[in-house]
């Protein structure tokens, strides 16, 4: 197990809102060096939030971690908005210096664009595939389209906002379905947004995750090829709710939220 050594600094950020209490809750921990995999899980498990973020400077950038409840994930987009967020907020980076993260799935970065953060991403493009056992079942739908992301995500399309709305999931049968999570989604009612999705995974420990970037890495390409755009704007529906913006540029999306902190505290074990 990890000994502390000297408290570590945590926050609680709510990503992809500028208003606490709505969005997606990410915690992130500021270290000065690695830390061990079994502790770091061990604090996700604590704070039981989608995701919890461990980030520690190495060689001109930071190396970055995610895990949930359960296991640790390869891509994360809310927890790394939330970790660019705090290096920004409490002084380590300067707000105009754009911050490179060391991941699971390669080099990501983040920059401010006034009140925005855009983080560049790689695109994930779903690719149509015949719906395994139980999951149309565990959803109660009639999809429009199924494929599957290079996250090892489905990509179910229905006929409407408010069947996203209102889907009501069987999260013990969809945890059967092998695959890290799904996402429904479906066309926009109002102006404001093009796309709207839930994103469920109870595979993680998480039944429905409030607003996920790393799902629309596979959202964007998907409405972009259905709407013929490359600047979308996708709603995700769950509870809490969030916006995300997204463009296309190449085989990468760049994504953009907001972000607030909620809480910061120190860990002393």
């Amino acid at each position: 197990m990890h000994e502390v050594k000297k408290p570590i600094p945590i926050y609680q950020v709510d990503a992809f809102s500028a208003r606490p209490y709505t969005g997606n809750p990410a915690a992130v921990c500021l270290l000065d060096r690695p830390a061990d995999t079994g502790w770091m899980q061990a604090v996700g498990a604590e704070m039981n939030l989608s995701e919890t973020a461990f980030l520690w400077p190495e060689g001109g950038a930071y190396q970055l971690r995610w895990f949930s409840p359960l296991r640790e994930v390869d891509l994360c987009g809310h927890a790394t908005l939330a970790s660019a967020h705090v290096l920004w907020e409490s002084g380590v980076v300067e707000e105009s210096a754009a911050v490179r993260f060391q991941t699971r799935s390669g080099e990501l970065s983040a920059s401010r664009v006034d009140d925005w953060i855009e983080l560049d991403f790689p695109a994930t493009p779903a690719v149509a595939v015949e719906p395994p056992p139980g999951l149309l079942a565990a959803l109660g739908v009639d999809p429009l389209f199924v494929g599957k992301s290079e996250q090892q995500d489905y990509l179910v399309e229905v006929e409407s906002e408010g069947q996203v709305r209102n889907l009501e999931p069987d999260f013990r049968r969809l945890a059967t379905v092998k695959a890290r999570g799904t996402i429904v989604t479906a066309r926009a009612n109002s102006e404001e947004h093009h796309f709207v999705s839930r994103f469920f995974v109870p595979r993680y420990g998480i039944d429905e995750d409030p607003v996920t970037g790393s799902a629309h890495c596979a959202l964007a390409p998907y409405w972009s090829a259905k709407l013929g755009l490359e600047e979308l704007v996708g709603y995700q529906a769950s509870t809490r709710g969030g916006i995300v913006r997204a463009r296309l540029v190449g085989d990468r999306v760049i994504l953009s939220g907001r972000a607030v902190t909620v809480f910061r505290g120190e860990l002393l074990s």
